[in-house]
């Protein structure tokens, strides 16, 4: 059980997000629903706490969290209103199509995908640390395995492949994973990623015409629940076995290797601190 502990759930209106705070919700927890639009969190709040009975879930808004100003703003109304955070879930990802460009510059996947889980990790760090033991999970997928990421173009401006792009940042965010794990290390706060399978979902029909229609029909045919995609998520944030596993990658519920390109901890080091760079952030003490 989850009572007295502050989970924090990125992209958690719909989907799998909405269905991993549901379930911490069950367990008791604080949850705090992060999501777009204060109407809509707001009432996805209500409903959880209604199909729960759980009083203690909470809306934080965000505009647009591909924003660097927008997630370092959540993370201090978090920071703010919470004294103690023990999970945080960086759900909120997306898949484009085409190459996007937020309005501060950067590459819409990477800056979703890998950037915002960056500055959340770093800036809520010292908080996890002080709330110890607690956890991280990163949204993964297996997109990750057979996928190049190259740090030297981290914004895709040579060429871009939505799928090939997407595939970069799940790989770039395992880096991470790894990354925030040894940083942290010794220090009660685990690390994980997971892999939530082929979630028939809202994922990939913010693109329109054909691409949302193939994305919806494979869904359809071969996608699972969001329950059962938020299965594993769930499983990594809250299961006391799992104390004090880290640095690990998850499907099913189980441990899986992860590509031998996302076990490169030299590229998760290089990868860190070029998100410093490009956030902001420092990067935390190693």
């Amino acid at each position: 059980m989850l009572a007295g502990r502050v989970a924090v759930v990125t992209g958690a209106t719909s989907g799998i997000g909405r269905e991993v705070a549901l379930g911490l919700a069950r367990q008791g927890a604080t949850t705090v629903v992060v999501g777009r639009g204060e109407d809509r969190a707001a009432r996805v709040a209500a409903e959880i706490a209604h199909a729960t009975g759980n009083s203690r879930v909470e809306a934080l808004r965000v505009d647009d969290l591909a924003l660097r100003s927008d997630a370092r703003e959540l993370a201090a109304t978090v920071l703010d209103r919470y004294a103690a955070v023990h999970i945080l879930v960086n759900n909120a990802g997306a898949y484009f199509r085409r190459r996007e460009v937020t309005a501060e510059g950067l590459e819409r996947t990477f800056a979703l995908n890998v950037l915002s889980p960056y500055i959340l990790t770093t800036l809520l760090a010292p908080r996890l640390v002080v709330s110890a033991p607690s956890r991280v999970v990163n949204v993964a997928s297996a997109a990750h395995e057979g996928a190049h990421a190259d740090l030297t173009d981290l914004q895709h401006a040579r060429r871009y492949s939505g799928f090939r792009v997407y595939g970069a940042s799940k790989l770039e965010l395992l880096w991470l994973t790894r990354e925030f794990a040894r940083r942290l290390n010794g220090k009660g706060v685990s690390v994980n990623a997971v892999h939530p399978g082929f979630v028939a979902s809202g994922f990939g029909l913010n693109n329109k015409g054909g691409t949302a229609f193939a994305i919806r029909v494979l869904g359809r045919l071969f996608g699972r629940s969001v329950v059962r995609g938020a299965d594993t998520p769930i499983y990594v944030a809250s299961a006391p076995e799992l104390d004090p596993t880290t640095d690990g990658y998850f499907a099913d519920r189980k441990p899986r290797p992860g590509s031998k390109e996302s076990h490169d901890l030299s590229k998760a080091h290089q990868l860190m601190e070029a998100c410093a760079r490009l956030s902001g952030v420092p990067a935390l003490a190693e």
